[in-house]
């Protein structure tokens, strides 16, 4: 169990580092057992339900990796500033990327109790999408 923030912000980063199918349960440890996950699609809450959203990943994507480039520390919070690098397992296979970053609160024991990422869904999955990715594209050139 992690002594301070610091250690705690390590731990987690080498666990997003090697984040694979088969070290989902290793990232659990970093949260507690009631954890909030929020995204732009979904507001979910436990470790069953947090492992899930990993594991779908997984099962939806080729080669998913998350590139923590920043962090900013203070008052038990953390901000991870994240490149996220994929490719579709269907559909255009090409290599992608997006931005975003994540906001994580920390427990008294140093394990996050809430996890908010923050991305432009737009750019990171609806523009690639076959039917509705070229009218994406278009509105974002009318802008």
């Amino acid at each position: 169990m992690p002594v301070d923030l610091l250690e705690a912000v390590k731990i987690l980063k080498l666990q997003y580092d090697q984040l694979s199918p088969t070290t989902v349960d290793g990232l659990l440890n970093c949260y507690s057992a009631d954890a909030i996950f929020k995204d732009p699609f979904q507001e979910i809450q436990g470790h069953p339900a947090i492992k899930h959203i990993f594991v779908k990943m997984y099962e939806q994507l080729n080669q998913p990796e998350f590139i923590i480039r920043e962090q900013l520390l203070g008052n038990q919070q953390v901000a991870f500033l994240w490149d996220f690098q994929f490719s579709m397992r269907r559909w255009n296979t090409s290599p992608k990327s997006f931005s975003g970053v994540s906001w994580l609160y920390f427990n008294d024991a140093f394990l996050v109790t809430k996890h908010h990422d923050y991305w432009d869904p737009a750019a990171g999955i609806y523009e690639h999408l076959p039917l509705i990715g070229p009218v994406m594209r278009g509105l974002k050139s009318l802008a």
